[in-house]
């Protein structure tokens, strides 16, 4: 698939047979492999090993970022209901504060969790196995919780 953008005079290689390429069937070739973004483009050895470990790190951050809602998560329910029991009613003020935090936290996730996804999307086997190789990395780093449960993007 060609991804010159024609008219515009911008296009999406920095000389001849330096294009990115977009496959859209499963395959090992990283020749012209760009990942999501035109700048991050694959053009050797080096650039793959380097981009594989990019795609490791990042794909562990989001069990990390996980790992992080989850302790926000049980820290606000240990504070609220401290206070519930000494003053009343002043939990449902820090429920409510708390919200929005996790909502950012949860925004975080989703964001984080479609961006794997489209790591994945480029159906390049080598992506493919960094972003389970980072999902094994992250899990053994900050999974506390079950390993059962499935990964979904939302």
């Amino acid at each position: 698939m060609d991804h010159h953008t024609h008219g515009s005079g911008m296009g999406m290689h920095d000389g001849p047979g330096d294009r990115c390429s977009m496959n859209m069937l499963f395959t090992w070739d990283s020749t012209n492999l760009c990942i999501i973004f035109r700048s991050w483009h694959v053009r050797g050895p080096v650039s793959l090993v380097l981009s594989l470990l990019a795609i490791v790190a990042l794909t562990s951050g989001y069990e990390f970022v996980r790992e992080v809602s989850r302790r926000y998560e049980a820290q606000l329910e240990t504070r609220r209901s401290g206070i519930i029991r000494r003053e009343g009613n002043a939990g449902v003020t820090i429920k409510k504060e708390g919200q929005l935090i996790k909502a950012l936290l949860y925004s975080l996730q989703v964001f984080y969790s479609f961006f794997i996804m489209l790591l994945f999307m480029t159906y390049n086997g080598w992506v493919m196995l960094a972003v389970a190789a980072g999902a094994f990395v992250g899990y053994m780093l900050w999974g506390n919780t079950s390993a059962v449960k499935s990964v979904v993007c939302h």
